[in-house]
C-alpha cells in the first residue's frame, strides 16, 4: 500500500533528483557552500510535496507545494554555482538542471489547477531618483 504521496508523479521525480544528487554531493568538498545548499534544498522538495499532500486544506497544501517550488529552484541556482566555478562538467549538470526544469513545471502545473498564483492589476509603477 502506497501513501498519498507516493503516488504523485512529482513526488517521484523528486525522489529521482535526490537521488541524483548523492554521488555529486559526496564528491563535492565540504568547503563548497553549494554543496550543504543542495543537500538541504534536493531534500527539501521531495519533503515538503509529501507534507503538502497530507494536508486538508488547498490552502496548506499549496503553501508547501510552493515551497518545494522555492526549494527546486534554489538546487538550479546551486547546479549553476558549480558549473560557474567549474567545479562540474557542465553537461553532468545540465542533466540535473532538466530534471528540476520538469519538477518545476509539474509544480506550477498543480498551482493552475488550484489557482494560486499572486497577479497584479495592470499598473505602472512610480519611480523615484535618490541622488
Amino acid at each position: 500500500m502506497a501513501l498519498s504521496h507516493e503516488k504523485l508523479n512529482v513526488y517521484k521525480e523528486a525522489i529521482c533528483f535526490f537521488t541524483w544528487t548523492q554521488p555529486l554531493i559526496e564528491k563535492l568538498p565540504a568547503k563548497v557552500s553549494a554543496r550543504d545548499q543542495l543537500e538541504r534544498a534536493s531534500t527539501s522538495i521531495a519533503l515538503n510535496i509529501a507534507e503538502g499532500n497530507a494536508k486538508f486544506s488547498d490552502k496548506d497544501r499549496v503553501r508547501f507545494w510552493q515551497i518545494a517550488h522555492g526549494s527546486a529552484v534554489e538546487c538550479a541556482a546551486c547546479l549553476d554555482v558549480l558549473a560557474a566555478r567549474n567545479i562540474q562538467v557542465s553537461s553532468y549538470i545540465q542533466f540535473g538542471k532538466d530534471q528540476i526544469e520538469k519538477i518545476v513545471k509539474m509544480l506550477v502545473g498543480l498551482f493552475k489547477y488550484y489557482n494560486c498564483f499572486v497577479r497584479e492589476s495592470q499598473t505602472t509603477y512610480n519611480e523615484k531618483v535618490v541622488d
